[in-house]
């Protein structure tokens, strides 16, 4: 293996040209089928998302992607859960993503602390953690406490369940359960080994999220890497209904709730639209299953639960693409969710393969009518029960849609038969802003001076780390994109 060192923004002066080149490269490869969301936040916790230097508040709900870096503040924490395993990070903390597909989840830690609970082990999957002093590599399930000194000089290795290899140049230590191990400088070549501390007041809110997790009633009805399935049980009860089998009903919702409408859009490559929902629990009901309405309550129908699920920016069509008129002189977007058995067709470039999984995993569906839609065969033909319940269409103005600004709030009647007469559509052909790659969805209190008295110091950005794995080229800046995405909205 080749010791390497890394910093996050080494490979951002990158030219339009080969950033072009990425873009195209990005665009003709099947997603990753799994992200990370950022599920709990407590205090100021703030994130810039891939290819971007722009820092804002984080929210929860919001997909992170390789590329994303986030920072807790003193007295802050926040969680990214990622189907298998859940990362929490505690107070002046910094965490770059730099790598999340199927198999990896490669974090860089600059400085400060991170507690890993690796709940399953998926086929080859592992999770590598780069800091200043080494990689540490995590291939069994167990529970991990990472701590780097914020001056970058020194890495502990704590690990309570599970076993990891601690790796620098020209050497490797295996570190068991109930080990303890300090690494100074580079090499693994000073370190020092003790017996595990007392838990902490981060340990202990950590252990209380697992405790959380693992008692979860839903867990009984979902795939195990739904993301965010915790969440269900506190907001809503599971019910068997003929026809669907177990589905979950929302119970802190006003009568008039409607899926996908309390929320905002991002924009999040390589997927491009992707729902943020404003619910604390509202992740996996939007990213898999569908919705049904059913004896006057919208009900959330996830996918097999034997079956590995792929995570999908949004499970909803459009209504006439982002060109209809909502009124003289007003172009508007307007959607509604996919019901049971529905395919879901991606506005992202797909293989026939990522198209048959991101279906049969999110819904009970006959593979005949995947192909068909695939093959675009009756396609036009093709009755979604959601259009013609009350209130499931969700309409806003373009400008409103592509600038990433809360639906409610924007939210139009639009008349039955004006919405009888547009086409249903799987893309949203809507280029997006700036402030829709930004996607913060809320306003905060002082703007700009806000968000930069809550960033990393300038040392934890800049701070190289060893890299086990080779972490893929930089996204990206939107501005390097902008004019292709212009050119092919949605």
């Amino acid at each position: 293996m080749i010791y390497s060192r890394y910093a996050p923004r080494t490979w951002a002066a990158v030219l339009c040209s080969a950033a072009a080149l990425l873009f195209c490269a990005s665009a003709m490869a099947d997603p990753p089928a799994r992200v990370a969301r950022l599920g709990q936040i407590a205090g100021s916790v703030t994130f810039s998302p891939a290819g971007e230097e722009d820092w804002v508040l984080a929210q929860t709900n919001r997909p992170f992607i390789t590329g994303d870096r986030v920072w807790s503040d003193a007295g802050s924490h926040a969680e990214l859960q990622m189907g298998g395993a859940a990362v929490r990070l505690g107070a002046n903390t910094s965490v770059a993503i730099l790598n999340l597909d199927d198999n990896i989840a490669q974090l860089q830690l600059a400085q400060g602390t991170l507690n890993v609970r690796v709940r399953q082990i998926y086929g080859e999957q592992f999770y590598e953690i780069d800091t200043p002093n080494l990689a540490f590599s995590i291939r069994r399930a167990g529970d991990y406490r990472i701590d780097v000194d914020p001056n970058g000089n020194a890495t502990i290795i704590s690990v309570r369940a599970g076993q990891g290899e601690a790796w620098g140049e020209g050497a490797a230590y295996v570190i068991g359960a109930g080990q303890q191990y300090t690494f100074v400088g580079e090499g693994l070549r000073d370190y020092s080994f003790a017996a595990l501390p007392p838990l902490d007041e981060f340990d202990r809110w950590s252990f209380d999220r697992n405790r959380r997790e693992d008692a979860t009633v839903s867990a009984r009805y979902v795939a195990p890497e739904v993301i965010g399935y915790s969440d269900l049980d506190e907001y809503g009860t599971w019910r068997s209904v003929e026809g669907y089998g177990n589905v979950w009903v929302p119970t802190r919702v006003e009568a008039s709730w409607a899926p996908y409408h309390f929320g905002h859009w991002g924009w999040v490559e390589p997927w491009g639209w992707t729902w943020l929902d404003d619910a604390p629990w509202g992740f996996a009901p939007f990213h898999y299953g569908r919705w049904a309405y059913l004896s006057s309550h919208w009900c959330w129908v996830p996918g097999p639960i034997a079956v590995r699920p792929v995570y999908a920016p949004a499970l909803v069509v459009f209504v006439g693409g982002g060109g209809f008129s909502l009124s003289a002189g007003v172009a508007g977007v307007a959607w509604f969710p996919l019901g049971p058995g529905e395919v879901y067709r991606p506005s992202y470039a797909v293989s026939r393969g990522y198209f048959n999984n991101i279906n049969v995993s999110n819904t009970v569906v006959n593979t005949t009518v995947i192909n068909n839609v695939y093959n675009n065969v009756n396609v036009t033909n093709i009755v979604y029960r959601n259009r013609e319940v009350a209130g499931a269409i969700t309409a806003v103005p373009t400008n409103a849609f592509a600038s990433g600004e809360p639906v409610s709030r924007h939210a139009v009647q639009v008349s039955r038969d004006v919405i009888a007469r547009e086409q249903v559509t799987h893309v949203a052909a809507v280029a997006p802003s700036h402030a829709a790659v930004i996607a913060a969805g809320l306003a905060v209190a002082g703007g700009a001076a806000a968000v930069a008295a809550h960033r990393p110091p300038a040392t934890a950005l800049s701070r190289q780390v060893v890299a086990k794995s080779a972490p893929p080229a930089p996204t990206p800046s939107f501005a390097a994109r902008s004019s292709q995405l212009a050119s092919q909205p949605g």
